[in-house]
């Protein structure tokens, strides 16, 4: 395949990221879902890397007064007229964001039986709702975070578990407000789309139980600092049980719609378009060996789907950090895809919907047949960069990297594999 011709199935796979990132923009799926006025108030809080941007579709689209407070990344801020927008760290929490959590619980805190709370939750509103549980402080939450996003675990463990060293998490900042209706729209980055999930659910009822979250630690030979695990096993805290009749929680935007939407996109290009799956989780590397392999046999064979063969997933995997370098999960998916599948008559991006991949600039990263090859000829193997998890200097070595900016939503991670 010629370059002109990878840098044409590069335009496409840009495109058809675009018309997945539509596909669960606020401002075309938020006006639906505008609650009736209220007798009272009307509250809008949020977090996430999409929250702010929620919040200007809302109060854009609500034509009665409202009032609220969202939190969102640094960088991710967008003015909004009546709500308040305050910017915190992620992945790793910090102190802007724990004074924010401190306002949110009091206006929560403040809303009576005749307000309603309209909650914006988007993926990333875990680290930026820090709420030490009585007797931990910030430092234990940050901690507890870095612990967490070294071990590879899945997200639905890492919530289970950070939930419980929370004020504010599984379900306790509806309990503040025990008698004022909730609305949560949610936009969802987890696999399986279970709102509770969703920036750990802080209005949605349910959590695990403490021996869950202690077994889940030893299961996946969690790092978590001996005092914390000394603190859970005596407070032992409880799941939440908000009234569930008060609280309206409705998943707005998936990965799988806007899988949908760039498949369409993808037949009317004439691809044979295939979504393999929303929900995949595992170590970005392994799951990148499994792509690989399904390539492979489909460009050797034109099977089980004709060429040219788009295959596209979803989900969230994860990065088990043993090395010193720079780079998120869908940088390394892209970096052990491109080892795995050297040769292969392929083009592929991996990319986070929000537009950001780890602690980076980048949303994730192109790859080809030709990219280990392309890293050799620089005196670097892809495979040194990989070992030391640092895919994301190899991509920009190559000028491969992908570059979005922030996007105003998160539906997790979009993988496109272009076979031809």
């Amino acid at each position: 395949m010629t370059d002109n011709a990878h840098l044409a199935d590069r335009d496409l796979l840009a495109h058809l990221f675009r018309v997945a990132v539509t596909a669960a923009d606020p401002a075309a799926i938020l006006p639906r879902h505008l609650p009736p006025p209220p007798k009272g108030r009307l509250i809008v809080i949020g977090a996430g890397k999409g929250s702010a941007q929620m919040a200007r579709v809302f109060e854009d689209a609500y034509p009665g007064p409202i009032e609220g407070l969202v939190v969102t990344r640094y960088g991710f801020a967008v003015p909004c007229a009546r709500i308040r927008v305050r910017e915190a760290s992620h992945p790793v929490p910090d102190a802007a964001g724990q004074s924010a959590a401190e306002e949110m619980m009091a206006l929560v805190a403040s809303a009576g039986a005749d307000d309603l709370i309209v909650a914006l939750m988007t993926g990333g509103g875990s680290a930026l709702l820090p709420a030490p549980a009585e007797g931990l402080t910030l430092a234990d939450e940050i901690a507890l975070n870095t612990a967490l996003l070294r071990s590879g675990a899945p997200i639905s463990v890492m919530n289970a578990i950070r939930s419980q060293f929370s004020r504010i998490k599984a379900g306790r900042l509806a309990m503040l407000a025990p008698k004022t209706p909730i609305l949560n729209l949610v936009v969802s980055d987890v696999p399986g789309d279970d709102p509770g999930e969703v920036a750990s659910g802080p209005t949605v009822p349910g959590g695990r139980s403490p021996d869950e979250a202690l077994a889940m630690i030893a299961d996946w030979h969690i790092d978590v600092p001996a005092h914390l695990t000394a603190w859970l096993t005596q407070h032992r805290p409880q799941p939440t049980r908000p009234d569930p009749e008060r609280i309206d929680t409705r998943v707005i935007a998936s990965a799988r719609l806007s899988l949908e939407a760039a498949a369409k996109a993808a037949e009317a290009e004439g691809l044979n378009a295939v979504i393999l799956s929303d929900r995949i989780e595992g170590e970005a590397r392994e799951v990148a060996k499994v792509h690989a392999a399904l390539a492979a046999e489909i460009a050797a064979t034109g099977k089980p789907f004709a060429r040219p063969a788009l295959l596209l997933s979803g989900g969230e995997t994860t990065v088990t950090v043993r090395g010193e370098g720079k780079g998120g999960r869908n940088a390394e998916f892209a970096l052990a895809l491109a080892l795995a599948a050297e040769g292969l008559p392929i083009t592929a991006l991996a990319a986070d919907t929000d537009g950001i991949d780890g602690s980076e600039d980048n949303a994730g990263a192109f790859l080809d047949g030709t990219t280990a090859a392309r890293l050799r000829q620089t005196g670097k193997s892809g495979q040194s960069y990989l070992s030391n998890n640092d895919a994301w200097s190899a991509f920009q070595t190559l000028g491969d990297l992908f570059v979005t900016g922030p996007t105003g939503t998160n539906v997790n991670d979009f993988r496109a594999i272009l076979i031809r």
